[in-house]
Order: structure tokens, then C-alpha cells, then sequence
């Protein structure tokens, strides 16, 4: 198989793996979340600020921002067709996200070796804004996450 090949299969593998798992997560669906792009230790998800995530100062609750960087890393962890869990993160919030707007998560793999991955997200805001800086690290399991 040549490199074209062996790239659109692997983007295709990662387009069926995403599409599975967005289907069996009420969670991330419950928020309003898309998922944008996904690849090979990729994924780019958004999500809508709604009224009911906003916090006391009327900014979006911290929580919400993380559940999207969470979910991106998610999609991006498991994109190569391995059952791939969080085994710890940090995330730092640099700028408030407001009604109304919509943000943007991109995880990209750093760092792949044996079971453990490091990811890292950035959350921006449609302006462009960064929002929030996460880092992942991923713990591979045994088995797919679909059947291919």
C-alpha cells in the first residue's frame, strides 16, 4: 500500500471511530457539541454558549469549557481504532467565553508512545481568542472501539 493509500485509509478509520463514539455520547451531544474535524491523533469539536452555562459573574462555568476540551481529546485519542481512556489532564484558563459564543477545541497529538499519548487542546472563541490550554494524557486499553 502506498503512503496516499495507507493515509486515506488510516483518515477514514478515524471518520468511522469518531462518528461511532459521537453516537453513543449523550453527554457531549446534551452540550451542543459538533464535531468539526477529526484525523490521525486529531480532532476539532465546537459548542455554543447557552444561557444554562453560565456561571454567577455571567461568563461560561469553567466546567463546560473543559468538557469540550475533554471530549476533543477523547475523539483525537481513540482516532486510531484503539480503546484509549484520560489517565490525567490539566487545564488553564486564560480568557471568559459569553453567551452566545461559540467555542472551538483542537486536540493534536504530541506524543504517542506504547499505550500512553500526550495531547494537547486549545479552546478558542470564534474571534479567535484562546480561551483555555489543556493537556491530556491518554492510557491505551485492549480492543477497538468498533469492529472493522
Amino acid at each position: 500500500m502506498n503512503k496516499s493509500a495507507a493515509g486515506a485509509q488510516a483518515q477514514a478509520l478515524a471518520e468511522a471511530v469518531a462518528a461511532s463514539m459521537f453516537a453513543r455520547d449523550p453527554a457531549s451531544q446534551s452540550l451542543g457539541m459538533s464535531i468539526d474535524a477529526v484525523g490521525p491523533g486529531y480532532a476539532r469539536m465546537s459548542m455554543p454558549i447557552r444561557a444554562d452555562m453560565l456561571n454567577g459573574h455571567q461568563t461560561c462555568h469553567g466546567g463546560f469549557i473543559f468538557a469540550l476540551a475533554d471530549s476533543a481529546f477523547a475523539f483525537a485519542c481513540n482516532s486510531y481504532n484503539l480503546t484509549t481512556v484520560g489517565a490525567g489532564c490539566t487545564i488553564d484558563y486564560v480568557a471568559p467565553a459569553r453567551e452566545g459564543e461559540v467555542l472551538s477545541a483542537a486536540a493534536v497529538e504530541q506524543s504517542l508512545a506504547g499505550k500512553t499519548g500526550v495531547y494537547d487542546v486549545k479552546v478558542t472563541a470564534q474571534d479567535g481568542r484562546i480561551v483555555a490550554l489543556f493537556r491530556g494524557k491518554s492510557h491505551r486499553l485492549s480492543g477497538a472501539v468498533i469492529a472493522t
